[in-house]
């Protein structure tokens, strides 16, 4: 990702061998907010740490249980379970089904995330605080500017990226951070993983080191 932060700085933006998607193909990749503004069921990920109850049975309930790097999860009774990919409900059925394939009439189960790595999005670039934050339900490009307290002076808004890794394919698009801003474009939704990155304008840089340079010319210009 460090590669695709410096060719963002550098100028055009390529990820692996091709280009991001701009302007209205840019939301065919990293689409608005549904119109119900309804949120992505979150699925368990590696690294994830659930808390297990099985109802009135505390000898097998576990709090805090990690989630291995091949999805699966370990337990009293039953052992290695998969979990990754599933959503809670759907985990809870599964360890239900084999809890009560042989020990149990009829388990009741609920599983919630403990702790979540996979529930992060990550903010690069040129903003303020740079950094890994967590996602707390519907998150958009512009509600991770403000999580990094906002781009730096220098930070080129028409050309705002987003990365983003699905199906083991890493794609993005670029977007106009001041369009969004003004209304005239849709605030893209952001989904677990994502990687925003702000650009650098050299313009903008060098307007800004010309006015901190003024007051000292006007000094000069006297003698």
């Amino acid at each position: 990702m460090a590669v695709l932060s410096v060719a963002l700085l550098a100028g055009p933006v390529h990820a692996g061998q091709k280009s991001l998607a701009s302007g209205k193909a840019a939301y065919d990749a990293v689409p608005a907010p549904a119109g119900d503004g309804s949120i992505p069921e979150y699925r368990i990920g590696p690294a994830d740490a659930l808390d297990i109850t099985v109802f009135q049975e505390s000898d097998i309930s576990v709090k805090g249980a990690p989630v291995d790097a091949s999805g699966d999860i370990s337990m009293p009774l039953i052992g290695r379970v998969h979990a990754a990919g599933l959503t809670t409900v759907q985990f809870a059925d599964v360890v239900a089904q084999k809890l009560g394939e042989r020990y149990y009439v009829n388990p009741q189960v609920t599983v919630s995330i403990a702790s979540s790595v996979t529930q992060r999005i990550t903010v690069q670039g040129q903003v303020t605080e740079p950094g890994i934050y967590p996602m707390r339900g519907m998150t958009t490009l512009l509600d991770a500017i403000a999580l990094a307290k906002g781009e730096t002076e220098n930070g080129a808004l028409r050309r705002v990226a987003v990365v983003r890794m699905q199906n083991g394919k890493r794609f993005g698009a670029i977007f106009d951070l001041n369009r969004i801003r003004h209304g005239d474009d849709p605030d893209p939704q952001l989904i677990p993983r994502d990687v925003v990155i702000v650009g650098h304008s050299t313009s903008k840089q060098l307007w800004h080191d010309l006015l901190r340079a003024a007051p000292l010319l006007n000094i000069f210009t006297r003698y």
